[in-house]
């Protein structure tokens, strides 16, 4: 009898540690299908973005180039004013349209923006474009999804997931 408890003990102590091995496991396999689904997810938004901003680009015939965090940019007019830097604190005025042409924002509507270069809190991509300018300098970029409001918008004028082009002029160094 003894034998026979001590044997169904080793048989339930075996199923359970097997039944637990393979709870761990579920879960790690699960983990992996989900982020390499995610991977593939990303890199084909971000090479469809791409492609719909390069043929914006191409219809448009702009004359632009592309840095390789993905931003497509060229400064149409040029002076020889300060060189912006982090932390400077500028206003400027701009026009901001999605791809398809509707304007969500512009400076002629809603007035001339102000920022702090490199702590806005705004998009990504804004800071990236104004550390190539100078002040009095015009430019033309358009920031991809990742380096503008991403997958959600603003909640307000710009959808989810929009490439934005930006015309911006440099009016002003407020503080260096």
């Amino acid at each position: 009898m003894k034998r026979i408890i001590y044997f169904l003990t080793v048989f339930i102590f075996l199923i359970v540690a097997c039944n637990n091995e393979e709870v761990t496991e579920q879960p790690r396999i699960q983990k992996r299908f989900i982020q390499d689904s995610l991977m593939k997810a990303n890199q084909f938004l971000l090479q469809r973005d791409s492609e719909l901003i390069q043929s914006y680009v191409e219809r448009h015939n702009f004359k632009m180039k592309l840095t390789p965090e993905g931003l497509w940019y060229d400064i149409y007019k040029k002076t020889d004013g300060r060189k912006l830097q982090n932390g400077n604190i500028i206003r400027y005025k701009y026009k901001i349209e999605l791809l398809d042409g509707t304007v969500c924002y512009s400076s002629d509507k809603d007035g001339i923006a102000q920022i702090k270069i490199g702590s806005s809190g705004k998009e990504i991509g804004l800071g990236k474009v104004f550390l190539m300018m100078r002040v009095g300098e015009k430019a033309k970029f358009i920031l991809p999804p990742y380096l503008a409001y991403g997958l959600v918008g603003d909640m307000k004028k710009i959808p989810a997931r929009s490439a934005l082009v930006y015309d911006v002029e440099v009016t002003e160094l407020v503080d260096f």
